[in-house]
């Protein structure tokens, strides 16, 4: 059974916001750091925003800091990434993580992995 289930991926154009949901079982609790990660064609799997499990707020990767937020639902076991202003380089498949403890942007330190879903920016 896989642990994390994304949702809300699709085709949306330029400078439209989407929100990405994971969701995950209980075997995953509150001290668990939860990551979003991105991998577009040819290119390497890259951190895009996370949450620790401790505390409330997030880190954002450059490419989409000021421009997305990050939250998580505790009694529903989800999260939440929101980007907007989107752009033709945030076309990627989009995957959300768990570890224990802390973030870190290395995505092979992350041990439960959702299957991804396809987000495609183009007009």
């Amino acid at each position: 059974q896989v642990p994390l289930v994304e949702s809300g991926g699709g085709l949306v154009q330029p400078g439209e916001s989407l929100t990405l949901s994971c969701s995950f079982s209980g075997s995953i609790s509150d001290d668990y750091a939860i990551g979003w990660f991105r991998q577009a064609p040819g290119k390497a799997r890259e951190e895009v925003s996370c949450l620790n499990g401790h505390f409330n707020a997030a880190s954002y990767a450059s490419s989409v800091q000021g421009r997305s937020i990050m939250t998580r639902d505790r009694a529903r076991n989800t999260v939440f990434l929101i980007i907007n202003n989107l752009e033709p380089e945030d076309t990627a498949v989009y995957y959300c993580a768990a570890k224990q403890d802390l973030c870190v942007r290395d995505a092979a330190a992350y041990a439960y992995w959702g299957q991804g879903t396809q987000v495609t920016v183009s007009s």
